[in-house]
Formats: C-alpha cells, sequence, structure tokens
C-alpha cells in the first residue's frame, strides 16, 4: 500500500509566520495544516498519513511543550519541531530530552527549517511502515493454533525436528506437518526469516 501525502502541521499564532511557512512548505510540494492555537489543532487530531508538527513553543492557551508532553502521554508518535522567539537554553534542553526532533530560536534560515522537516517526515513515514508491519505480522500469528505456536517457538530457539517431537510426545512427522503450517501462515520464506518475526513480535524463546 502506497503512503498518503506527507503533512506539515503548523501551530504558531503569529500569523506572517503561519502563512510564511505555508507558502515555503507548499513550494516543496507538501501538505500544511495551520492552526492558531492547540486547542484547534486537537478538534482536528492528526492525519492518517505521514506528519509532523512545527510548533511555536509559547501559545495561547495550552503550550507547545504541554502539547508535547500531552501527545507522548497519550502514546501518539509524531515527530515535533520547536520554533520559539524566546530563545531558552532550559526549554531547549527539555523539549529535545521529550523527543522533540529539532528545536529553532527566530529568526531561522528557511534551509534549517525544511532539512528538519524532511528528517521528520522520514522518521514518520518509517514509524507507520514498521507499525502496518507490526500489525500485519500480530494478524498471522494470531492465526495460528496452540500447538503451533508452540512449534514456533521451539522452532525459533533452534530445536530440531526430533527434540521438539521428543519434547512434546509427538511423532516427528506430527512436528513437520506443524512445522510446515507455521512457515506457510506466517509467509515465512526460512527459519532465518521465522527468527525474524518472532523477534519482531517479542516472542520469548524455549529454553
Amino acid at each position: 500500500m502506497s503512503d498518503r501525502a506527507p503533512m506539515v502541521i503548523v501551530i504558531d499564532d503569529d500569523a506572517g509566520i503561519r502563512d510564511g511557512l505555508s507558502d515555503l512548505l507548499e513550494s516543496m510540494g507538501m501538505g500544511v495544516r495551520t492552526y492558531t492555537a492547540v486547542q484547534d489543532f486537537l478538534k482536528d487530531g492528526l492525519p492518517d498519513a505521514p506528519c509532523c508538527l512545527v510548533l511555536d513553543v509559547r501559545l495561547p492557551g495550552q503550550s507547545g511543550l504541554e502539547l508535547q508532553q500531552r501527545l507522548t502521554s497519550s502514546g501518539v508518535d509524531v515527530p515535533i519541531i520547536f520554533i520559539t522567539g524566546h530563545a531558552d537554553v532550559q526549554m531547549s534542553v527539555r523539549a529535545m530530552k521529550a523527543g522533540a526532533m529539532e528545536f529553532l530560536p527566530k529568526p531561522f534560515r528557511e534551509q534549517e527549517l525544511l532539512d528538519a522537516v524532511q528528517l521528520s517526515l522520514e522518521k514518520s513515514r518509517r514509524s507507520r511502515e514498521k507499525r502496518t508491519s507490526d500489525q500485519a505480522l500480530a494478524s498471522k500469528f494470531a492465526e495460528l493454533t496452540t500447538r503451533e505456536r508452540e512449534i514456533l517457538a521451539f522452532v525459533t530457539s533452534g530445536r530440531l525436528n526430533k527434540q521438539i517431537a521428543g519434547e512434546l510426545g509427538v511423532a516427528e512427522i506430527t512436528v513437520k506437518v506443524h512445522r510446515a503450517q507455521v512457515m506457510r501462515k506466517m509467509g515465512a520464506r526460512s527459519l532465518a526469516d521465522l527468527v525474524r518475526m518472532a523477534d519482531q513480535l517479542g516472542l520469548t524463546p524455549k529454553n
């Protein structure tokens, strides 16, 4: 599935900044949404596309840092670029420690912002791809029977079919059949592929 067009969300109470950033980003082929305050943005929420926030630190009502904290505590993973006219080292450190991609004091160079936006959108794109991959893998795992999940755990811990059969008290041919089913259902092309999938699922190998 091809991803949707990237979107940059600008939240700043300065109309000149909003318009200037909107023109700059749109000239680079990016979609842009602009807001004056955090509460206006929250009414719409995030788009279903790779996106990032370009966020003023000081805003009417809820501040940019408060929005960052709110999104983080809600488990929302969106890259944030802070811009501010009030250069504050402590504020910058706090924002970066909380996961901000960049902290740009006004006035900043256009290229600085564009570079930060490109990095942020790429990070968002990768996060979306991983989330989609994780969901697809979890769906495949959910289709396995209890016995097939047991076989998966044994196989990915390096056990041979004969050893698994002995542990489970079944015939070796039965293990082979279940193993083939696991490979088919999970869409694994090799044992290494299956081990990678188990690791992605966070499964604990059998001791």
